[in-house]
């Protein structure tokens, strides 16, 4: 039982703690490892289908270096003492999750709103989506909000600790390893389709099974906070499979039936227009509000998964077995 409880204290302490800036976050190193990697691969690869086979490389080694270097460190700080080695796991899995941060992200977007300062919103909401922010209005502003906040709750919550209950620390950083690959090299454009394709697959199939997971505890949410619940199953029934990524239709398609709202449409990315699937059915205007039910959602799904984990493990030690770590 002793992982199950790390993971509870990791998420308490990111939920009221978050991520400090002036302590060193890994993120910013693995950034900085793909970098470098990217660019020795590049000055000695130049043809389409070198640099796939290179692309290999980015989850063996940031991936699988991270669970190394993070493995390593575990065990070298319990046999300074074991205590030790628990309190490193708990800051560890709390710097993969992103409960706070994300809520502030997006309370950040819904204070500007209701102090009717779009421009400055505006800018808040560019600091947290790739798309151009320049030219929305309030109804697309909340839209790219609650869009973020919604799929992020797979990336950024369930999904890190999903695989904290699985292998601890190691894991959810390799976890941490192969979204951040995802965010850098994982792009469907010329730079990146070869070079990038192993990661973009590889973050495909860590967040399929926690993506799932999320839309099941998203309706239990909208059911518990008397949204609508039966139009959030039918919307993840109906939408999930139209959004482009294979994941993130889940969430954002729960939370769209369970406020009654529609995600997707245009967006443009440096002046280029693109449109994506829609997600639920409008039965009014987006307004601010809709932030803070999402934010809502957001908080339920993830103390719903830890106390999920905590069972789980309960039933597991129980039953006289263990789970990886």
């Amino acid at each position: 039982m002793t992982g199950a409880w790390i993971i509870v204290a990791a998420y308490i302490l990111d939920r009221c703690i978050g991520d400090p800036r002036w302590i060193p976050h890994p993120v910013i190193g693995m950034g900085k490892a793909i970098s470098a990697l990217e660019r020795v691969i590049r000055s000695r690869v130049t043809s389409n289908q070198g640099l796939k086979k290179a692309g290999i490389w980015f989850p063996i080694l940031i991936a699988g270096g991270s669970f190394a270097v993070t493995w390593g460190l575990i065990y070298l700080l319990a046999h300074i003492h074991p205590m030790v080695a628990v309190v490193a796991e708990v800051i560890l899995i709390a710097t993969t999750i992103a409960s706070k941060g994300l809520k502030d992200a997006g309370m950040d977007v819904y204070r500007h709103l209701i102090q009717g300062d779009l421009p400055a919103a505006r800018r808040a909401l560019g600091m947290i989506v790739g798309r151009d922010t320049a030219h929305l209005d309030e109804p697309e502003i909340v839209r790219g909000t609650v869009e973020t906040v919604a799929e992020n709750i797979v990336d950024a919550i369930v999904s890190p600790l999903f695989y904290a209950l699985i292998g601890g620390a190691p894991l959810a950083m390799a976890y941490r390893a192969v979204n951040t690959l995802d965010s850098m090299v994982g792009y469907k454009n010329d730079k990146y389709l070869h070079l990038g394709w192993a990661s973009a697959r590889l973050d495909d199939w860590a967040n399929w099974i926690p993506a799932r997971i999320t839309a099941v505890l998203l309706i239990s949410g909208a059911w518990v906070m008397k949204l609508d619940a039966r139009r959030a199953a039918q919307m993840v029934s109906r939408d999930a499979r139209l959004h482009p990524s294979p994941n993130s239709g889940f969430p954002e398609s729960a939370v769209a039936g369970a406020l009654g709202i529609r995600l997707g449409g245009h967006n443009v990315y440096h002046g280029v227009s693109s449109f994506r699937a829609y997600m639920g059915e409008p039965t009014r205007l987006m307004g601010a509000e809709d932030i803070v039910q999402t934010t809502r959602l957001m908080f339920w799904s993830a103390g719903s998964f830890v106390i999920l984990c905590v069972l789980v493990s309960l039933v597991i030690w129980l039953a006289g077995g263990t789970l990886l770590w």
